[in-house]
């Protein structure tokens, strides 16, 4: 039983990682259209620009959180997981083999995904308004 356990906390934390991942590139890849599109949309002539700018923006705010959630839901499911992992291991005697500060990595980690996310972010909102 304990063999079928760690194996779906295993599963558990590939899936939480593939999860980040899309979460991570989705927002990157938005934020820089947004750049783009918005930058664009400022050198126009355009009468709507500031209108279509703004629901850009919108567009941006609402995924960014919705990320930022995400990524912090992940960070507490990834830590969750960890602890029962490393509680089998402190229970199956092998506890020496997998470092516990691995966990506070994961937390930084974490913290640093997000920091890109946030600053990609608001370039891609503030840059078009002041160029």
């Amino acid at each position: 039983m304990i063999k079928r356990v760690h194996q779906h906390i295993i599963e558990e934390l590939q899936q939480n990682t593939r999860t980040d991942t899309i979460f991570i590139v989705t927002s990157i890849l938005l934020n820089l259209l947004t750049l783009a599109v918005n930058s664009g949309i400022a050198q126009g002539k355009s009468a709507n620009r500031t209108i279509v700018m703004l629901i850009f923006v919108t567009l941006t705010i609402v995924v960014n959180l919705v990320v930022i959630v995400g990524l912090l839901k992940g960070k507490q499911t990834r830590s969750t997981l960890l602890s029962g992992l490393i509680k089998m291991y402190k229970d199956q005697g092998v506890d020496g083999y997998y470092d516990s500060s691995l966990l506070s990595h994961y937390s930084t980690r974490y913290n640093l995904f997000i920091l890109v996310v946030v600053f990609i972010g608001l370039i891609a909102i503030i840059v078009p308004f002041i160029s």
